[in-house]
């Protein structure tokens, strides 16, 4: 099995398409395809406020996506990471490839100085919280959204 985890390129539109889809899914939830768009073109832009994108093929096929972007925080001086998306197949799950993106922004975060990568997950998401206990540390913080 042979893994590869780099930057998103242009041509891997159609590979991202569907990995971000089926993510999306699981989250029961869906975009428009201009926001797709929107967000492709982001993650490809040389904004360094933009997001950055990871795309992870085993043996060629595009198995994973990881989206993440830096940013200021106001309890310390440099910015933070935030580990946005991350998306793995059921079929490349429990293989150590969603292990592998979370290493891999580990790298440019590592380089940027950040004190902190961090990312957010649904309660319901058993599966990769049994990954994410073993990676990291739970925070007691809770989450509000405004209701429009």
């Amino acid at each position: 099995m042979r893994t590869e985890i780099r930057a998103l390129r242009p041509e891997d539109r159609t590979d991202w398409h569907r990995l971000w889809t089926s993510y999306l899914e699981f989250y029961q939830t869906s975009v428009p395809e201009a926001v797709c768009a929107s967000i492709h073109a982001r993650l490809l832009g040389s904004d360094p406020r933009d997001f950055n994108g990871l795309i992870a093929t085993v043996d060629g096929k595009a198995m994973g996506i990881a989206h993440y972007l830096f940013h200021r925080h106001c309890w310390k001086i440099e910015e933070v990471c935030y580990l946005q998306d991350l998306y793995v197949a059921p079929e490349a799950r429990g293989t150590g490839l969603g292990r592998a993106l979370i290493k891999r922004v580990y790298t440019p975060a590592d380089a940027a100085g950040a004190p902190s990568v961090y990312w957010l997950t649904q309660d319901f998401n058993h599966e990769a919280r049994q990954l994410y206990d073993r990676v990291a540390k739970v925070t007691p913080f809770i989450r509000y959204n405004r209701v429009l």
